[in-house]
């Protein structure tokens, strides 16, 4: 009896200096470990090991064991089912202890091959409220090893266990939402005052990722059409891969992303292998669970923002509240951003047709002015001839003064040509950048064996006058063959710098020194001769700069010339055409960038589109349309194909770039009219009224 005494008490002290250290314990894995080295080292039991339900509550998972064994099971992810064949299981689902005095007479013992010393054993729920979260496990290598005082013991130190527990979970959320509420006060902090979308994007990913300790985060948008979501900014390497991929997602129900955008809610995955719209990304192999939040400001949808865990069931109540009130306060600052986008771009396009205004009316002036320095030369001309005819000067000296006239007035006119054009346009518009290289090449005889052009979908417009940049480029080109060139290179491509396109021009000409690199904008200086006027590259930059652009150079002799031109960028026009009367158009016009763009234009209409360079049977159209500058034929052939059809009278010569002399050798022909190309859908409309 006194020996009983004594060992109660004993167990008594232990468990009480037990409850002392795992209740100020708020790490669930060190209470683990501190309480199974407790019972181990003051009980002198064999094993201990603490099982959590897992989120399914189908299986009890090994979180904490003594010694090696324990190591070794942790290490092979032991667990055990729930109601299953082992004393852990058949506790928890009966929420009551079992004790085998004997492990070979018990029924459900499970034989572990880590613990084979193993002769008795203790199984206790970890109970919280109604609520079992786990048991605890005890064993011994003596059978009937266990008395009603240890189970006394210990089931008060599992209770104290259960409790501890549950303070550590509660501390630890109330750790994590203060640190989620920290995390969405700086994004709602920063993302607010960034007015840039480029930066704004990129920098609520990292701070998404970073805050919230998560593998993924990333952000779409959608395109003009709203028919799909384009990635605009995604975290690490991942990130980058599918950014440089133009990774998009359609919407509709085919994605996580897709289906938040088309319903205007959140969507969220605990676990992705079993949801349904689940896209699967090679980039993103360890997503385990997902949440798609909708970005929506004033009712219209913006995009969306993903964010993924490599943990199932990762995100919480709290996770929710917080990254849903992060999406709204990115919603509003994306909505800002793009406010003062529009903003600054109204104000460009107040700007720059500001300037394209003087321009035209100083342009008309320069003009006159020559016109009147020209006249007086051209009536001295005239009288000298009289003169002459009547035998009343010196011929040899008049003929002298008349060749002198003669080139003053070339030159007034080449000056005229070089630095105002032959004709401008009054408004600054989007051109496609492709054509007007393949104009400009073409005006200049420069052939498609010289000549690589490779410009970037993103760079695919500028804003300018086509006929101005046509001749800009062409100067270019020419000055490239002029050089020697035997290639030449054509690339564009968006800039760092906000709504900027470089157009860059290579050749492996002759090159210049760098005394001529010094000199070379400036007008009348060549490095050819006086044969050539050198206005060629000061008349580019003159168009380049109407449309706030610039303009750099850089050669070495012998090696090449390399000139970059920057614009401004512009964009594609979804603009309805309105057909008007017209209901069949016949296109003659090879397959390049700008047939295929005015027939994308057309889809809209119930217009029928023919193109065919076939100029022995033409088929019934009301409009034809004839691209100034085709490649595969001779446009003297196609139009006197069309005349011998008599089909001039509903021709429409198409360019790109306007020359009075050509408009005047049309209209002569015959065609109906000679119009500037369009490259936007409000601009097809005027062609077809």
């Amino acid at each position: 009896m006194t020996n009983s005494i004594e060992r109660h008490a004993t167990l008594l002290k232990a468990a009480a200096r037990a409850a002392k250290n795992i209740t100020t314990i708020l790490d669930p894995l060190v209470l683990f470990e501190r309480t199974v080295d407790i019972i181990c080292d003051e009980f002198g039991f064999y094993y201990a090991g603490i099982f959590l339900v897992d989120e399914a509550g189908q299986f009890a998972v090994l979180k904490a064991g003594r010694g090696e064994p324990g190591r070794d099971m942790l290490k092979g992810e032991h667990k055990l089912a729930i109601g299953g064949n082992s004393m852990i299981g058949a506790c928890i689902a009966n929420k009551q202890g079992r004790i085998a005095l004997d492990v070979g007479a018990e029924a459900v013992f499970f034989e572990n091959p880590h613990l084979p010393k193993t002769r008795s054993e203790m199984a206790l729920p970890l109970i919280v409220g109604e609520e079992v979260v786990g048991a605890l496990t005890v064993q011994s290598t003596e059978e009937a090893a266990f008395h009603e005082e240890d189970i006394a013991a210990l089931q008060t130190m599992a209770d104290q266990l259960a409790i501890a527990y549950q303070n550590s979970k509660l501390h630890k959320q109330a750790e994590r939402r203060s640190r989620l509420l920290k995390a969405a006060n700086r994004v709602g902090k920063e993302v607010t005052s960034i007015l840039d979308v480029e930066k704004l994007l990129p920098q609520t990913v990292n701070i998404i990722c970073e805050a919230y300790g998560l593998y993924y985060a990333g952000i779409f948008l959608l395109d003009a059409a709203g028919e799909y979501a384009e990635l605009r900014a995604g975290y690490g390497k991942a990130g980058k891969a599918m950014l440089a991929d133009g990774h998009k997602l359609k919407v509709g129900t085919d994605s996580m992303i897709g289906a938040c955008i088309a319903m205007g809610e959140a969507r969220i995955a605990l676990d992705v292998g079993e949801e349904r719209v689940h896209f699967k990304n090679p980039n993103l192999p360890h997503t385990r669970s997902e949440m798609a939040l909708p970005l929506i400001y004033g009712g219209k949808p913006l995009g969306a923002v993903t964010i993924q865990s490599s943990e199932e069931r990762a995100f919480t109540e709290d996770d929710i509240t917080t990254l849903t009130t992060m999406a709204e306060h990115l919603a509003v600052a994306i909505n800002n951003a793009h406010l003062i986008d529009e903003l600054k771009e109204a104000h460009t396009e107040i700007l720059r047709n500001k300037v394209f205004e003087a321009l035209t009316s100083a342009s008309t002036e320069a003009i006159h002015w020559i016109g009147n320095k020209t006249l007086p030369i051209s009536l001295t001309v005239a009288r000298l001839r009289e003169e002459i005819a009547s035998g009343q000067v010196d011929v040899e000296s008049l003929k002298e003064d008349l060749d002198l006239i003669s080139e003053s007035a070339a030159q007034i006119i080449q000056v005229k040509e070089q630095l105002i054009g032959a004709v401008r346009e009054m408004k600054p518009r989007s051109i496609l950048l492709a054509d007007i290289v393949q104009t400009a090449a073409q005006h200049r005889s420069i052939s498609n064996q010289t000549l690589r052009v490779q410009v970037d979908p993103a760079a695919a417009y500028v804003i300018a006058d086509s006929t101005q940049l046509t001749r800009a480029i062409g100067n270019i080109l020419q000055n490239a063959a002029e050089a020697g060139a035997k290639s030449i290179q054509v690339t564009a491509r968006p800039t760092e710098e906000r709504g900027v396109v470089e157009i860059r021009v290579e050749d492996d000409g002759a090159g210049m020194s760098v005394e001529s690199q010094q000199k070379v904008w400036s007008p009348f200086y060549s490095t050819r001769g006086t044969a050539h006027h050198g206005l060629g590259l000061p008349a580019a930059l003159h168009v380049v700069s109407q449309s706030q652009g610039r303009a750099a150079l850089v050669s070495e002799e012998g090696k090449g010339t390399t000139v970059a031109i920057f614009m401004p960028r512009g964009k594609s026009n979804d603009q309805a055409v309105e057909a008007g009367n017209v209901k069949s158009i016949l296109l003659i016009d090879d397959n390049d960038d700008w047939a295929k763009l005015f027939a994308e234009l057309l889809k809209g209409t119930k217009i029928k589109l023919t193109q065919s360079a076939d100029l022995q049977k033409f088929p019934e159209a009301d409009l034809i349309l004839v691209d100034e500058n085709i490649a595969a034929l001779a446009l003297t052939d196609v139009l006197a194909a069309l005349s011998k059809a008599g089909l001039l009278a509903k021709t429409i010569v198409l360019t790109s770039a306007i020359n009075p002399e050509r408009v005047t050798q049309f209209l002569r022909a015959g065609v109906k009219d000679v119009a500037i190309k369009p490259y936007a859908g409000g601009e097809v409309s005027e062609l077809l009224k």
